[in-house]
Formats: structure tokens, sequence, C-alpha cells
């Protein structure tokens, strides 16, 4: 940094105080979905404040601009590095992988599995995603109700085992998914609070997480031991993991190295492209023109298994899954570490900060007035109808969660949980039209929102007759 910019950034002010009462604030912290609109409506859109001393925890700086959220991502040097709380915590239960490694740990990291991700090796993947998607959707017989929720990480499961770890995961379901959320929640409840046990200690939680972590690295061991042991084995990824290596440095990943990735690769190839399904589905159900338009736009399509190059032919439906992200992100929110001072926002964040940068405050409209359905804006001057953007206006009381607690939590609002999702429409090409399913607490049919009440079958779809 030269001396011009050093003092450019000693002349900005710090980031103003959050006014909230200390509990207000320590709620709203840990409260992933809702709690950053309590902090930027009361403290802007950069905000700091302490729930401690900096020996227990340092001071906090919570972002939700763009600009703000640009100045902490687009850093590339270390200087605002994945050495956060919640991150540290999860490289210690999980293991280190390119999600939590801090940056000089990252960066050869970042080297030697880039070649793994180039488009021709995600295109080997898609044959075995669009047959997982056809096989799930077969099971949707008419007139049944399914959890649409379990039907979604079902379909992860088994896109993600088949394409990339060579193997049937849908009778590992709950080896995957209760470890991985014994060990995340516990990561998450232990980072957000001020005061925590030594890590010494072995408390409880602490020996269910380990022993959820424990059993995610069993099954990734064994999936690495087969391919090892059987080279032709189909399992892109792993053949990718096993065979890559550092450019620079010529150093391949070693065995524990690489199940440490399959677990972030589970996590991610899992929960959060389920929860992106589960909000993209119930949206449509919710509206069946935009349903009808995506199933006639796979309609349009030759009569043969979908192929990767179908991509560029959809693009409404590409518009449906990127407003199912903006307005749902399985991610609101992430963390790093000031390790110099920096500029966020128009502000300088001394060295030693934490960071917390919330995107879904950026894109999500505000809860203003009844939901009014998904509906698309206004087409601009020159833009083409199809290429419109969508808005969806969420239901009341929808809460975007970073885990499935904060689902759960949601459903003291019975229009708060995905209650009916699209019909298989958009896999078997069928005209179903998707209606409402809901009924009040005595089984009778329910004609709106009542935050009183919850739903009987509330996660459910009714797939009509």
């Amino acid at each position: 940094m030269t001396d011009t910019a050093s003092a450019d950034l000693a002349s900005l002010p710090l980031p103003p105080k959050n006014p909230l009462p200390y509990r207000q604030r320590a709620r709203a912290l840990r409260s992933f979905h809702t709690g950053m609109d309590e902090l930027r409506d009361a403290g802007g859109p950069v905000t700091r404040f302490r729930l401690g001393p900096n020996w227990l925890m340092p001071p906090i700086v919570v972002a939700t601009s763009p600009q703000a959220i640009r100045d902490i991502l687009s850093v590339k040097d270390g200087a605002v590095d994945k050495t956060s709380l919640i991150l540290s915590e999860l490289l210690r239960v999980l293991g280190g992988n390119l999600f939590n490694l801090p940056y000089e740990q990252w960066l050869p990291r970042k080297r030697t599995l880039q070649p793994v991700f180039t488009k021709q090796r995600v295109r080997e993947f898609g044959g075995h995603m669009a047959e997982a998607a056809e096989k799930v959707s077969a099971g949707w017989v008419e007139g049944d109700v399914v959890d649409l929720d379990a039907e979604c990480r079902t379909l992860t499961l088994r896109a993600l085992g088949r394409s990339v770890l060579g193997l049937d995961l849908t009778d590992h379901v709950d080896d995957i998914a209760e470890p991985l959320r014994t060990a995340l929640t516990y990561v998450a409840d232990r980072s957000l609070r001020p005061v925590r046990a030594p890590r010494w200690l072995p408390t409880p939680a602490r020996r269910r997480a380990f022993a959820g972590s424990d059993a995610l690295h069993r099954l990734a061991g064994d999936i690495l031991a087969r391919c090892r042991a059987d080279p032709t084995t189909d399992a892109p990824l792993v053949q990718a993991l096993i065979a890559a290596t550092d450019p620079e440095s010529g150093n391949s990943l070693s065995d524990s190295e690489i199940a440490d990735e399959l677990i972030v690769f589970l996590f991610a190839g899992h929960d959060t492209t389920a929860t992106t399904l589960t909000y993209a589905m119930w949206e449509l159900g919710r509206h069946p023109e935009i349903q009808d338009r995506v199933a006639a736009e796979v309609a349009a399509l030759p009569d043969r298994e979908l192929e990767p190059d179908d991509v560029a032919h959809l693009d409404y439906t590409v518009q449906v899954l990127r407003e199912a992200l903006r307005l749902c992100p399985p991610g609101p929110t992430g963390t790093r570490l000031a390790t110099r001072d920096v500029e966020v926002g128009g502000y300088r964040v001394p060295a030693g900060m934490l960071l917390i940068f919330a995107g879904w405050q950026c894109s999500a409209i505000p809860h203003s007035g009844p939901a009014v359905g998904l509906r698309p804006r206004p087409v601009q001057r020159g833009q083409h109808e199809e290429s419109r953007p969508l808005a969806v206006h969420p239901v009341r009381g929808w809460t975007p969660g970073l885990h499935r607690r904060s689902l759960r939590d949601a459903r003291s609002d019975p229009w708060a949980w995905p209650v009916h999702p699209p019909s298989r429409d958009m896999f078997t090409r069928r005209r179903i039209p998707a209606r409402r399913s809901v009924q009040d607490g005595r089984g009778r049919p329910d004609s709106g929102p009542h935050p009183d009440r919850n739903p009987v079958g509330a996660n459910d779809l009714e797939i009509p007759t």
C-alpha cells in the first residue's frame, strides 16, 4: 500500500456505532435471516458494535450495501481473511477446505483445484443430474402429497452421488444430513456466543459435533478408498481431486485433504442446492402462470433427455432460478476478519474487526404490505419481454435462513414455509396445473394467510388429479 493510499485510508471515518441496546444487538446477530435488517435499520448500511472485550470477541462491522460487500469480497491479498470465528470453528470441526482455509493455505489449494471446475468437467455432471431429476419426479403420483423439502434433498443427494462421487447416496441421507446439521449447528452456536466454553472442555454439544464430523470423514474416506482401489470408478470429482496438482509446486492433495474437500462438496451440493430448489418450486407453485411459462419453455426442447447445451435455450427458467437465489439465498450472510485497515463502504475498518456481510439485505424486497405474488417488472425500453427480470414479492413472514433451523422457526407463520410448489410439469412435461392445498388447523380449506394458525402439512405438495 502506498503512502498516499495509507493517508487516504487513515482520513476515513470509522463506521457509525449501532444504537441498538446490547441484548437486541446480540439477538439480531444470532438471527441470520432477519437480524441483519434490524442492525441495518438502526445503524445504517455499514455499522459497528461490540458484544464484549476484544479478548473475548472482536468488534463487529455489519455491511449490507452492495458497495460495502464488494469492498469486502474483492480483496485478493489476504487483508480480509477467512479467519473469523465461525470459519475458524468450521475448520476445526470439519477440516480445512476452499470454503474456510486462511489466505496463505487457501491460495495453493485454489491453484490445485481450479482446473477441476472447467466448463468441460462440469458438463460431464449434467447427464447424471438430469437423470436424478427424472427419477425423483417419476415417484410423484398424481393426487399424492409429497414433502417438498425432503424430495429436493433426495434429488440433490442422488444427483451429487451419481454425478461426482460415483455412488447412489439415496440410502445415505441420514448419514449425511444429520451429521452435517449437528456439526454446523454447533459451529454457529459457539461462534455467535460472546462467552464460550474452552475448546478443551468436552461438552455434550462438542462431542456430538465431532462425532458427526467423524461420520462424514468415514464416508468421504470410504468413497476415496474405493476410487483409489479402482481407478475406473465413475466418480468424476473424486478422480479429479486425486489427479489434481498445484501448477507451481507440483504438490498433490493428501487423502485427508481430499476428504475435507469432499465434505464441503457434500454440504454445498446437497443442502444449499436443495434450499434453492425448494424455494424456486414453491414460488412456481404459487404462481401457475409463471410455472406454465417455464413448462412451455422446457416442452419446446427436443423430445429426449436434457443436456447441458439445452440451458442456452432456457432463458426464462434460468431467470426464475436466479430470482430464487436473489430472494432466498441459501447463505444470506458471510464473515471475514480484517487483518489490516481496509476501506468498507467509505469507512475505515481497523485491523482485527470482524466483518459480516449480508447479501440478502441488498436484494430482498422489503416486507411492506400484503404479498402480491410473483410478477414481472415493467419491460425497459429496448429490452425484450423474454429477458426481463422477475420480482418475487415475499409472502408475509417468509424469512430465508442459513440452515434448516431457521426454516423451522419460520413455521410460526403458515405462509412462511413452502406449501404449494409446482407439479412435475418441469420434468415430465405433463400439463398438471398446480393448485393450493393448504388446510387450516381443523382440516378445512384455508383461503389465505393466518399468522395465528399452523396448517396441516405446511411443507407438503399436493399433486392434483
